[in-house]
């Protein structure tokens, strides 16, 4: 069944492996932090299931949400200990935010996140050959929001404020991460995207990158193609994810194939009190995705 497709529960599989539907595939679009890493760990089980998927001739290209460059995000999972021979390639919501950033030099930058996450304009400066010019929010041309300035203290209310001034300045906002929430070891936190979405609710211009959105679907599915070296049939491709509103969500609009997993961001809503799979909050998330997965698995496995 795919994404999309109507039908009871029943229906998707609940398979043990990757190996149950690897036959089917030439290549891999898979999720990174809930499916492969979380945050502060990564997860062997998933690294070992995608060497195995190159090891009978599969692509694998990494796509997240996260909000730094490439290069970035490459060192950091490589620092978490993920296997370089697990994965091909990788592309992040910010390396599609870093180009717009360097297609509008010359504009003044307000960024509306964490220090941690400078390494974008530093990027982009590197590229450009000259200083990014940043500002406050006053004398800005437009915002990078990658986050929120303290996300283990701060929820996206506290912007509310903030955000009536920049919508007033009539600035657009480009968010580099379009996750609401995501899962840093057992601590769920506030994302890029739930800054967005109340910018938004105010008819704040926002300009998304990175899952459910198309860009990064189509910058993925080309990065597959320079690696395959062609066309790649999109019924053999295979997305992995463990959020609905972003992979699966995503998958769907893309016209991919998903395996949905279970333990990550909603592993608490489909798991209530710690309990049994909760069917009826699987289909409610499902009908609020407005996509149906191919299969489901609790977490990544060969």
């Amino acid at each position: 069944m795919t994404a999309g497709a109507s039908g009871d529960r029943s229906r998707i599989p609940f398979i043990a492996g990757l190996r149950d539907i690897a036959d089917g595939y030439d290549a891999i679009l898979c999720d990174g932090w809930g499916v492969l890493i979380d945050g502060r760990r990564h997860f062997p089980e998933a690294a070992e299931a995608l060497r195995r998927f190159r090891a009978q001739g599969g692509i694998v290209v990494l796509i997240t949400n996260a909000s730094r460059p490439d290069e970035e995000v490459r060192r950091q999972l490589l620092g978490l200990g993920v296997p370089q021979d697990c994965f091909d390639d990788l592309l992040s919501a910010g390396e599609l935010a870093l180009r717009e950033i360097v297609a509008r030099a010359g504009q003044a930058v307000y960024h509306l996140g964490p220090a941690r996450d400078d390494g974008l304009f530093r990027a982009a400066a590197r590229r450009l050959g000259a200083p990014i010019m940043r500002v406050g929010p006053e004398a800005a041309d437009y915002i990078v929001c990658t986050g929120l300035f303290d996300d283990r203290n701060e929820t996206p209310s506290d912007y509310d404020e903030q955000l009536a001034a920049l919508k007033a300045r009539d600035l657009t906002m480009l968010c580099a991460n379009p996750d609401i929430v995501v899962a840093i070891g057992n601590d769920l936190v506030y994302c890029a995207g739930a800054i967005a979405e109340r910018y938004a609710a105010i008819d704040g211009r926002v300009l998304t990158f990175g899952k459910p959105h198309a860009p990064i679907y189509a910058a993925a599915l080309e990065r597959l193609k320079n690696l395959r070296g062609g066309d790649v049939d999109k019924a053999r491709t295979l997305a992995i994810g463990d959020g609905a509103f972003t992979d699966l969500a995503g998958a769907g609009r893309a016209g991919l194939d998903c395996l949905f997993i279970i333990h990550g961001v909603h592993r608490a809503e489909l798991h209530p009190g710690g309990g049994a799979l909760d069917e009826a909050a699987l289909e409610s998330l499902f009908a609020r995705a407005g996509a149906r997965p191919k299969a489901l698995a609790r977490e990544l496995f060969w």
